[in-house]
Protein backbone atom coordinates (compact mmCIF):
# COMPACT_ATOMS: atom_id res chain seq x y z
CA UNK A 1 0.00 0.00 0.00
CA UNK A 2 1.15 3.49 -0.36
CA UNK A 3 1.81 5.53 2.32
CA UNK A 4 0.68 8.80 1.21
CA UNK A 5 -3.12 9.07 0.08
CA UNK A 6 -2.35 9.42 -3.54
CA UNK A 7 -3.63 12.91 -5.49
CA UNK A 8 -6.35 13.35 -7.79
CA UNK A 9 -5.71 10.53 -9.92
CA UNK A 10 -7.37 12.03 -12.95
CA UNK A 11 -5.87 15.61 -13.09
CA UNK A 12 -2.68 14.69 -11.28
CA UNK A 13 -0.23 17.99 -10.87
CA UNK A 14 -0.88 19.78 -13.73
CA UNK A 15 -4.74 20.39 -14.03
CA UNK A 16 -5.13 19.89 -9.38
CA UNK A 17 -4.80 23.77 -8.39
CA UNK A 18 -5.87 27.08 -9.42
CA UNK A 19 -8.78 29.02 -8.58
CA UNK A 20 -11.53 26.62 -10.67
CA UNK A 21 -11.02 23.22 -8.81
CA UNK A 22 -14.06 24.10 -6.29
CA UNK A 23 -15.69 25.16 -9.51
CA UNK A 24 -15.04 22.03 -11.04
CA UNK A 25 -15.69 20.08 -8.28
CA UNK A 26 -19.38 17.93 -7.88
CA UNK A 27 -17.76 15.74 -4.66
CA UNK A 28 -20.29 16.87 -2.38
CA UNK A 29 -23.25 16.67 -4.82
CA UNK A 30 -22.28 13.14 -5.89
CA UNK A 31 -22.83 11.53 -2.36
CA UNK A 32 -26.38 10.24 -3.60
CA UNK A 33 -24.50 8.43 -6.29
CA UNK A 34 -21.56 6.98 -4.13
CA UNK A 35 -23.41 3.63 -3.76
CA UNK A 36 -24.36 3.49 -7.57
CA UNK A 37 -20.56 4.22 -8.57
CA UNK A 38 -19.86 1.71 -6.33
CA UNK A 39 -21.71 -1.07 -7.60
CA UNK A 40 -20.74 0.09 -11.81
CA UNK A 41 -16.96 -0.18 -10.42
CA UNK A 42 -17.69 -4.05 -9.13
CA UNK A 43 -19.56 -4.87 -11.90
CA UNK A 44 -17.04 -3.62 -14.05
CA UNK A 45 -13.89 -5.01 -13.01
CA UNK A 46 -15.73 -8.22 -12.20
CA UNK A 47 -16.11 -7.91 -16.26
CA UNK A 48 -12.70 -7.31 -16.64
CA UNK A 49 -11.94 -10.23 -14.81
CA UNK A 50 -14.18 -12.61 -16.84
CA UNK A 51 -12.56 -11.15 -20.36
CA UNK A 52 -9.33 -11.82 -19.47
CA UNK A 53 -8.39 -7.98 -19.28
CA UNK A 54 -7.13 -8.05 -15.46
CA UNK A 55 -5.78 -11.34 -13.68
CA UNK A 56 -8.19 -12.63 -11.17
CA UNK A 57 -5.77 -11.88 -7.85
CA UNK A 58 -5.96 -7.75 -9.24
CA UNK A 59 -9.64 -7.74 -9.53
CA UNK A 60 -9.56 -9.05 -5.72
CA UNK A 61 -7.76 -6.72 -4.93
CA UNK A 62 -9.60 -3.63 -6.12
CA UNK A 63 -12.89 -5.49 -4.94
CA UNK A 64 -11.56 -5.75 -1.80
CA UNK A 65 -10.50 -2.24 -1.67
CA UNK A 66 -13.68 -1.26 -2.93
CA UNK A 67 -15.53 -2.77 -0.22
CA UNK A 68 -13.32 -0.80 2.48
CA UNK A 69 -14.40 2.55 0.50
CA UNK A 70 -17.87 1.65 0.96
CA UNK A 71 -17.58 0.53 4.97
CA UNK A 72 -15.62 4.16 5.03
CA UNK A 73 -18.60 5.66 3.58
CA UNK A 74 -18.72 9.19 1.15
CA UNK A 75 -17.81 11.43 3.99
CA UNK A 76 -13.96 9.96 4.05
CA UNK A 77 -13.09 9.71 0.40
CA UNK A 78 -10.18 12.09 -0.65
CA UNK A 79 -10.61 15.13 -2.14
CA UNK A 80 -11.40 14.72 -5.69
CA UNK A 81 -12.91 16.92 -8.44
CA UNK A 82 -15.93 13.88 -7.98
CA UNK A 83 -16.61 10.88 -6.16
CA UNK A 84 -15.71 8.76 -9.44
CA UNK A 85 -11.68 10.08 -9.48
CA UNK A 86 -12.51 10.39 -5.59
CA UNK A 87 -13.46 6.68 -5.41
CA UNK A 88 -10.84 5.83 -8.02
CA UNK A 89 -7.60 7.66 -5.81
CA UNK A 90 -9.07 6.07 -2.44
CA UNK A 91 -8.45 2.62 -4.43
CA UNK A 92 -5.41 2.98 -5.52
CA UNK A 93 -4.29 4.77 -1.80
CA UNK A 94 -5.25 1.60 -0.56
CA UNK A 95 -4.09 -1.06 -2.98
CA UNK A 96 -1.28 1.07 -5.02
CA UNK A 97 -0.86 0.92 -8.70
CA UNK A 98 -2.75 -2.19 -9.66
CA UNK A 99 -5.75 0.03 -8.46
CA UNK A 100 -5.30 1.92 -11.44
CA UNK A 101 -6.74 -0.70 -13.54
CA UNK A 102 -10.10 -0.08 -12.33
CA UNK A 103 -10.30 2.52 -15.51
CA UNK A 104 -9.67 0.00 -17.66
CA UNK A 105 -12.03 0.20 -20.78
CA UNK A 106 -14.15 2.91 -19.63
CA UNK A 107 -14.03 6.68 -19.37
CA UNK A 108 -15.61 8.85 -16.66
CA UNK A 109 -18.35 9.71 -19.44
CA UNK A 110 -19.54 6.52 -19.66
CA UNK A 111 -19.41 6.04 -15.87
CA UNK A 112 -21.07 8.78 -14.68
CA UNK A 113 -23.85 8.62 -17.34
CA UNK A 114 -24.41 4.70 -15.91
CA UNK A 115 -24.38 5.82 -12.13
CA UNK A 116 -26.71 7.97 -12.30
CA UNK A 117 -28.92 5.78 -14.36
CA UNK A 118 -28.38 3.45 -11.61
CA UNK A 119 -29.32 5.47 -8.77
CA UNK A 120 -32.12 7.24 -10.52
CA UNK A 121 -33.92 3.94 -11.40
CA UNK A 122 -34.49 3.55 -7.70
CA UNK A 123 -35.95 6.97 -7.08
CA UNK A 124 -38.55 6.90 -9.78
CA UNK A 125 -39.78 3.41 -8.51
CA UNK A 126 -40.18 4.94 -5.03
CA UNK A 127 -42.24 7.80 -6.26
CA UNK A 128 -44.21 5.09 -8.19
CA UNK A 129 -44.67 3.60 -5.13
CA UNK A 130 -45.94 6.61 -3.24
CA UNK A 131 -48.14 7.31 -6.36
CA UNK A 132 -49.87 3.87 -5.77
CA UNK A 133 -49.80 4.55 -2.09
CA UNK A 134 -51.77 7.71 -2.90
CA UNK A 135 -54.42 6.29 -5.32
CA UNK A 136 -55.11 3.67 -3.16
CA UNK A 137 -56.19 6.58 -0.65
CA UNK A 138 -58.10 8.08 -3.27
CA UNK A 139 -60.30 4.52 -4.09
CA UNK A 140 -60.76 4.25 -0.20
CA UNK A 141 -62.23 7.64 0.04
CA UNK A 142 -64.06 7.39 -2.83
CA UNK A 143 -65.73 3.91 -1.82
CA UNK A 144 -66.69 5.92 1.19
CA UNK A 145 -68.57 8.92 -0.41
CA UNK A 146 -70.23 7.28 -3.53
CA UNK A 147 -73.77 8.88 -2.52
CA UNK A 148 -71.91 12.19 -1.26
CA UNK A 149 -73.50 14.48 -3.32
CA UNK A 150 -71.61 17.32 -3.81
CA UNK A 151 -71.29 20.59 -6.42
CA UNK A 152 -69.54 20.29 -9.63
CA UNK A 153 -67.84 23.13 -11.34
CA UNK A 154 -66.57 24.44 -14.22
CA UNK A 155 -64.43 28.23 -14.30
CA UNK A 156 -65.39 27.82 -10.19
CA UNK A 157 -68.93 28.26 -11.14
CA UNK A 158 -71.98 25.51 -9.69
CA UNK A 159 -72.34 23.52 -12.93
CA UNK A 160 -73.86 20.33 -12.16
CA UNK A 161 -73.93 18.10 -9.03
CA UNK A 162 -71.77 15.38 -8.93
CA UNK A 163 -70.86 13.24 -5.84
CA UNK A 164 -67.48 12.99 -3.62
CA UNK A 165 -66.60 9.55 -5.05
CA UNK A 166 -66.59 10.86 -8.04
CA UNK A 167 -64.44 13.97 -7.16
CA UNK A 168 -61.77 11.74 -5.94
CA UNK A 169 -61.40 9.38 -8.72
CA UNK A 170 -61.00 12.14 -11.26
CA UNK A 171 -57.43 12.45 -9.17
CA UNK A 172 -56.93 9.02 -8.89
CA UNK A 173 -57.37 8.70 -12.89
CA UNK A 174 -55.14 11.21 -13.17
CA UNK A 175 -52.38 9.81 -10.92
CA UNK A 176 -52.86 6.42 -12.71
CA UNK A 177 -51.49 8.19 -15.85
CA UNK A 178 -49.00 9.43 -14.10
CA UNK A 179 -48.03 6.18 -12.71
CA UNK A 180 -47.98 4.70 -15.87
CA UNK A 181 -46.03 7.63 -17.13
CA UNK A 182 -43.09 7.16 -14.50
CA UNK A 183 -42.77 3.50 -15.03
CA UNK A 184 -42.45 4.18 -18.99
CA UNK A 185 -39.59 6.49 -17.87
CA UNK A 186 -38.06 3.89 -15.57
CA UNK A 187 -37.98 1.63 -18.72
CA UNK A 188 -36.03 3.59 -20.81
CA UNK A 189 -33.55 4.83 -17.74
CA UNK A 190 -33.11 1.40 -17.04
CA UNK A 191 -30.66 0.66 -20.13
CA UNK A 192 -26.59 0.84 -19.84
CA UNK A 193 -24.26 3.17 -21.06
CA UNK A 194 -21.16 1.38 -19.71
CA UNK A 195 -18.71 0.44 -22.21
CA UNK A 196 -19.34 3.69 -24.52
CA UNK A 197 -15.57 4.83 -22.96
CA UNK A 198 -15.54 8.43 -23.85
CA UNK A 199 -17.60 8.37 -26.90
CA UNK A 200 -16.19 6.32 -29.09
CA UNK A 201 -15.82 2.71 -27.84
CA UNK A 202 -12.88 1.19 -26.89
CA UNK A 203 -10.55 -1.32 -28.30
CA UNK A 204 -10.84 -3.88 -25.24
CA UNK A 205 -13.11 -6.91 -25.67
CA UNK A 206 -15.66 -5.85 -23.00
CA UNK A 207 -18.90 -7.33 -22.55
CA UNK A 208 -21.29 -5.02 -22.50
CA UNK A 209 -24.50 -6.89 -21.69
CA UNK A 210 -22.72 -9.01 -18.81
CA UNK A 211 -22.52 -5.78 -17.34
CA UNK A 212 -25.54 -4.59 -17.67
CA UNK A 213 -26.79 -7.96 -16.73
CA UNK A 214 -24.80 -7.24 -13.26
CA UNK A 215 -26.54 -4.44 -12.84
CA UNK A 216 -29.96 -5.23 -13.51
CA UNK A 217 -30.17 -2.81 -16.94
CA UNK A 218 -32.48 -4.44 -19.48
CA UNK A 219 -30.56 -3.22 -22.19
CA UNK A 220 -27.36 -1.63 -23.54
CA UNK A 221 -27.99 1.84 -25.53
CA UNK A 222 -26.26 0.86 -28.46
CA UNK A 223 -24.67 3.57 -30.14
CA UNK A 224 -21.52 4.82 -28.12
CA UNK A 225 -21.74 8.65 -28.41
CA UNK A 226 -25.15 8.58 -27.72
CA UNK A 227 -24.67 6.47 -24.36
CA UNK A 228 -22.77 8.77 -23.06
CA UNK A 229 -24.41 12.32 -23.72
CA UNK A 230 -27.96 11.34 -23.70
CA UNK A 231 -29.70 12.59 -20.48
CA UNK A 232 -33.33 12.70 -21.77
CA UNK A 233 -33.78 10.01 -19.14
CA UNK A 234 -33.98 12.85 -16.85
CA UNK A 235 -35.82 14.96 -18.83
CA UNK A 236 -38.24 12.02 -19.11
CA UNK A 237 -38.45 11.93 -15.72
CA UNK A 238 -38.19 15.32 -14.25
CA UNK A 239 -41.34 15.84 -16.90
CA UNK A 240 -43.13 13.11 -15.42
CA UNK A 241 -42.52 14.13 -12.12
CA UNK A 242 -43.52 17.86 -13.02
CA UNK A 243 -46.98 16.51 -14.65
CA UNK A 244 -47.66 14.61 -11.55
CA UNK A 245 -47.13 17.61 -9.32
CA UNK A 246 -49.50 19.74 -11.47
CA UNK A 247 -52.36 16.78 -11.03
CA UNK A 248 -51.39 16.88 -6.92
CA UNK A 249 -51.26 21.37 -7.25
CA UNK A 250 -54.92 20.87 -8.50
CA UNK A 251 -56.27 18.62 -5.76
CA UNK A 252 -54.39 20.61 -3.25
CA UNK A 253 -56.28 24.08 -4.80
CA UNK A 254 -59.53 22.28 -4.51
CA UNK A 255 -59.28 20.97 -1.12
CA UNK A 256 -58.02 24.80 -0.05
CA UNK A 257 -61.35 25.88 -1.88
CA UNK A 258 -63.47 23.39 -0.64
CA UNK A 259 -62.24 24.22 3.28
CA UNK A 260 -62.95 27.69 2.62
CA UNK A 261 -66.23 27.28 1.86
CA UNK A 262 -66.74 24.78 4.89
CA UNK A 263 -66.94 21.96 2.48
CA UNK A 264 -63.88 19.31 3.69
CA UNK A 265 -62.36 19.87 6.95
CA UNK A 266 -58.22 19.08 7.05
CA UNK A 267 -56.96 17.01 10.15
CA UNK A 268 -54.96 18.94 12.41
CA UNK A 269 -52.07 17.56 11.72
CA UNK A 270 -51.98 18.59 7.86
CA UNK A 271 -52.96 22.28 9.08
CA UNK A 272 -51.48 24.86 10.61
CA UNK A 273 -52.33 28.07 12.73
CA UNK A 274 -51.41 31.69 13.35
CA UNK A 275 -48.72 33.01 15.13
CA UNK A 276 -51.04 36.29 15.87
CA UNK A 277 -54.52 35.17 15.28
CA UNK A 278 -55.73 32.13 17.69
CA UNK A 279 -58.38 30.97 15.38
CA UNK A 280 -56.72 30.30 12.27
CA UNK A 281 -56.90 26.86 11.14
CA UNK A 282 -54.95 27.11 7.67
CA UNK A 283 -54.11 24.38 4.52
CA UNK A 284 -50.50 25.06 4.93
CA UNK A 285 -49.37 21.84 3.83
CA UNK A 286 -51.82 21.91 0.84
CA UNK A 287 -50.50 25.04 0.09
CA UNK A 288 -47.16 23.50 0.00
CA UNK A 289 -47.89 20.93 -2.53
CA UNK A 290 -49.31 23.09 -4.66
CA UNK A 291 -46.19 24.95 -5.00
CA UNK A 292 -44.00 21.85 -5.18
CA UNK A 293 -45.34 21.77 -8.99
CA UNK A 294 -43.08 25.54 -9.34
CA UNK A 295 -40.48 23.32 -7.81
CA UNK A 296 -40.85 20.24 -10.51
CA UNK A 297 -41.69 22.63 -13.47
CA UNK A 298 -38.71 24.66 -12.58
CA UNK A 299 -36.35 22.13 -12.35
CA UNK A 300 -37.81 20.61 -16.04
CA UNK A 301 -37.25 23.62 -17.45
CA UNK A 302 -33.65 24.58 -15.80
CA UNK A 303 -32.90 20.68 -17.13
CA UNK A 304 -33.93 21.18 -20.59
CA UNK A 305 -32.34 24.95 -20.62
CA UNK A 306 -29.09 23.14 -19.85
CA UNK A 307 -29.57 20.35 -22.35
CA UNK A 308 -30.81 22.82 -25.42
CA UNK A 309 -27.99 22.65 -27.93
CA UNK A 310 -25.44 20.93 -26.65
CA UNK A 311 -23.32 19.72 -29.20
CA UNK A 312 -22.33 15.69 -29.19
CA UNK A 313 -20.93 14.19 -27.01
CA UNK A 314 -20.15 14.76 -23.63
CA UNK A 315 -19.91 18.14 -22.13
CA UNK A 316 -19.30 19.54 -18.58
CA UNK A 317 -22.58 21.25 -18.80
CA UNK A 318 -23.95 17.70 -18.66
CA UNK A 319 -22.70 18.23 -14.47
CA UNK A 320 -25.27 20.67 -13.92
CA UNK A 321 -28.10 18.20 -15.22
CA UNK A 322 -28.98 15.63 -13.07
CA UNK A 323 -29.54 17.71 -9.81
CA UNK A 324 -32.38 19.33 -11.29
CA UNK A 325 -34.33 15.84 -12.17
CA UNK A 326 -33.42 14.32 -8.38
CA UNK A 327 -34.39 17.59 -6.64
CA UNK A 328 -37.60 17.16 -8.52
CA UNK A 329 -38.32 13.84 -7.72
CA UNK A 330 -37.70 14.03 -4.14
CA UNK A 331 -40.39 17.42 -4.12
CA UNK A 332 -42.86 15.51 -5.82
CA UNK A 333 -42.31 12.32 -3.66
CA UNK A 334 -42.64 14.10 -0.12
CA UNK A 335 -45.75 16.11 -1.98
CA UNK A 336 -47.47 13.24 -2.74
CA UNK A 337 -47.37 11.54 0.59
CA UNK A 338 -48.45 14.42 2.51
CA UNK A 339 -51.50 15.59 -0.30
CA UNK A 340 -51.98 11.59 0.64
CA UNK A 341 -52.37 11.97 4.01
CA UNK A 342 -54.23 14.95 3.84
CA UNK A 343 -56.86 13.17 1.68
CA UNK A 344 -57.09 10.16 4.07
CA UNK A 345 -57.90 12.24 7.12
CA UNK A 346 -60.26 14.52 6.01
CA UNK A 347 -64.05 15.12 7.00
CA UNK A 348 -66.31 15.78 4.50
CA UNK A 349 -69.19 18.07 5.34
CA UNK A 350 -72.38 16.37 3.34
CA UNK A 351 -74.90 18.23 4.93
CA UNK A 352 -72.96 21.35 3.50
CA UNK A 353 -72.16 19.79 0.34
CA UNK A 354 -75.81 18.74 -0.23
CA UNK A 355 -76.67 22.05 0.47
CA UNK A 356 -74.37 23.43 -1.94
CA UNK A 357 -75.32 20.81 -4.67
CA UNK A 358 -78.64 22.10 -6.22
CA UNK A 359 -77.24 25.70 -5.70
CA UNK A 360 -76.91 28.18 -9.26
CA UNK A 361 -79.95 25.72 -10.98
CA UNK A 362 -76.84 23.10 -10.94
CA UNK A 363 -79.73 20.17 -12.43
CA UNK A 364 -80.37 22.68 -15.32
CA UNK A 365 -78.85 20.50 -17.42
CA UNK A 366 -80.56 17.40 -16.44
CA UNK A 367 -83.80 19.58 -17.15
CA UNK A 368 -82.82 19.37 -20.64
CA UNK A 369 -81.55 16.19 -21.08
CA UNK A 370 -85.31 15.13 -19.82
CA UNK A 371 -86.81 17.46 -22.40
CA UNK A 372 -84.63 15.80 -25.25
CA UNK A 373 -85.47 12.35 -24.08
CA UNK A 374 -88.98 12.84 -24.31
CA UNK A 375 -89.07 14.08 -28.29
CA UNK A 376 -88.06 17.78 -27.99
CA UNK A 377 -85.00 18.94 -29.73
CA UNK A 378 -82.22 19.74 -27.24
CA UNK A 379 -81.69 22.81 -28.62
CA UNK A 380 -84.79 24.03 -27.93
CA UNK A 381 -84.74 22.61 -24.55
CA UNK A 382 -81.69 24.22 -23.64
CA UNK A 383 -83.34 27.76 -24.87
CA UNK A 384 -85.98 27.14 -22.51
CA UNK A 385 -84.36 25.99 -19.42
CA UNK A 386 -81.51 28.93 -20.42
CA UNK A 387 -84.82 31.09 -19.86
CA UNK A 388 -85.81 29.32 -16.75
CA UNK A 389 -82.94 30.01 -15.10
CA UNK A 390 -83.27 33.87 -15.79
CA UNK A 391 -86.52 33.40 -13.68
CA UNK A 392 -84.62 31.61 -10.72
CA UNK A 393 -81.86 34.11 -10.51
CA UNK A 394 -85.04 36.60 -10.53
CA UNK A 395 -85.87 34.77 -6.84
CA UNK A 396 -88.62 32.29 -9.00
CA UNK A 397 -89.10 28.47 -7.89
CA UNK A 398 -87.38 26.31 -10.27
CA UNK A 399 -90.71 23.91 -10.91
CA UNK A 400 -92.51 26.86 -11.72
CA UNK A 401 -89.69 29.41 -13.65
CA UNK A 402 -89.13 26.23 -16.01
CA UNK A 403 -93.15 25.81 -17.18
CA UNK A 404 -93.38 29.28 -17.23
CA UNK A 405 -90.18 29.49 -19.85
CA UNK A 406 -91.74 26.73 -22.15
CA UNK A 407 -95.06 28.73 -22.13
CA UNK A 408 -93.25 31.77 -23.02
CA UNK A 409 -91.53 29.55 -25.74
CA UNK A 410 -94.93 28.04 -27.06
CA UNK A 411 -93.75 24.74 -25.82
CA UNK A 412 -96.52 22.39 -23.78
CA UNK A 413 -94.30 20.80 -21.46
CA UNK A 414 -96.77 18.00 -20.19
CA UNK A 415 -96.32 16.80 -24.04
CA UNK A 416 -92.61 16.24 -23.30
CA UNK A 417 -92.37 15.42 -19.66
CA UNK A 418 -94.45 14.71 -16.57
CA UNK A 419 -94.27 16.73 -13.39
CA UNK A 420 -93.03 14.28 -11.11
CA UNK A 421 -90.03 13.16 -13.72
CA UNK A 422 -89.60 16.78 -14.20
CA UNK A 423 -89.37 17.47 -9.80
CA UNK A 424 -87.11 14.41 -9.87
CA UNK A 425 -84.63 16.12 -12.59
CA UNK A 426 -84.44 19.07 -10.44
CA UNK A 427 -83.58 17.42 -7.39
CA UNK A 428 -79.19 16.81 -6.89
CA UNK A 429 -79.34 13.77 -5.60
CA UNK A 430 -82.06 12.18 -8.51
CA UNK A 431 -79.91 14.23 -10.93
CA UNK A 432 -76.73 12.42 -10.19
CA UNK A 433 -78.55 8.71 -9.87
CA UNK A 434 -79.75 9.40 -13.34
CA UNK A 435 -76.18 10.29 -14.71
CA UNK A 436 -75.21 6.33 -14.65
CA UNK A 437 -73.47 6.41 -18.10
CA UNK A 438 -69.78 4.46 -17.61
CA UNK A 439 -67.66 7.18 -15.90
CA UNK A 440 -70.22 9.25 -14.46
CA UNK A 441 -71.16 10.28 -11.37
CA UNK A 442 -74.12 7.83 -10.07
CA UNK A 443 -73.34 6.01 -7.38
CA UNK A 444 -73.17 2.43 -8.77
CA UNK A 445 -71.12 3.73 -11.41
CA UNK A 446 -68.57 5.05 -8.98
CA UNK A 447 -68.64 1.95 -7.62
CA UNK A 448 -67.81 0.12 -10.83
CA UNK A 449 -65.23 2.74 -11.33
CA UNK A 450 -63.59 2.16 -7.91
CA UNK A 451 -63.58 -1.57 -8.61
CA UNK A 452 -61.80 -1.32 -11.78
CA UNK A 453 -59.32 0.98 -10.55
CA UNK A 454 -58.46 -0.68 -7.32
CA UNK A 455 -57.84 -3.49 -10.30
CA UNK A 456 -55.69 -1.07 -11.97
CA UNK A 457 -53.51 -0.16 -9.05
CA UNK A 458 -53.20 -3.99 -8.05
CA UNK A 459 -51.78 -4.56 -11.63
CA UNK A 460 -49.32 -1.45 -11.37
CA UNK A 461 -47.96 -2.74 -7.94
CA UNK A 462 -47.45 -6.15 -9.81
CA UNK A 463 -45.08 -4.00 -12.54
CA UNK A 464 -43.62 -2.33 -9.54
CA UNK A 465 -42.76 -5.36 -7.45
CA UNK A 466 -41.38 -7.25 -10.99
CA UNK A 467 -39.15 -4.23 -11.56
CA UNK A 468 -37.90 -4.06 -7.99
CA UNK A 469 -37.60 -7.81 -7.94
CA UNK A 470 -35.26 -7.85 -11.17
CA UNK A 471 -33.09 -5.14 -9.80
CA UNK A 472 -32.72 -7.00 -6.54
CA UNK A 473 -31.89 -10.47 -8.29
CA UNK A 474 -29.01 -8.62 -10.24
CA UNK A 475 -27.38 -7.18 -6.50
CA UNK A 476 -27.31 -10.65 -5.56
CA UNK A 477 -25.66 -11.79 -8.40
CA UNK A 478 -23.26 -8.99 -8.50
CA UNK A 479 -22.55 -10.01 -4.99
CA UNK A 480 -21.96 -13.36 -5.64
CA UNK A 481 -19.71 -12.86 -8.59
CA UNK A 482 -17.84 -10.30 -7.02
CA UNK A 483 -17.38 -13.62 -4.05
CA UNK A 484 -15.59 -15.17 -6.22
CA UNK A 485 -12.36 -13.04 -6.59
CA UNK A 486 -11.91 -11.74 -2.65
Amino acid sequence: MSEEPASDVVRRERFSGGPARGFLSSLSADERIFRADLQVDRAHVVMLAEQGIIADDEAGEILTALAAVEEAGHDELPDGEDVHAAIETAVIDRVGPVGGKMHTARSRNDEVATCLRHRLRADILALVETALAARETLCDAAAAHTEAVMPGFTHLQPAQPTTVGHYLLSYESALARDTERLLAAFDRTNRSPLGAAAFAGTTFDVDRERVADLLGFDDVIENSMDAVSARDFLAETTAAAATLATTLSGLAEDLIIFANRGYVELANAYSSTSSIMPQKKNPDTLELVRASAGDATAGLNGLLTTLKGLPRAYNRDLQRAHGHAFDAVDAVTEATEVAAGAVATATWNEDALADAAGEGFSTATGVADLLAAGGLPFRTAHEIVAGAAERVVAGEDELDAVAAAADEAGVDLASYVEEAALAAALDPGESVTARDSFGGPAPDAVAGAVDRAASDIAEAETALDARRTALADAEATLTTEVSRYV
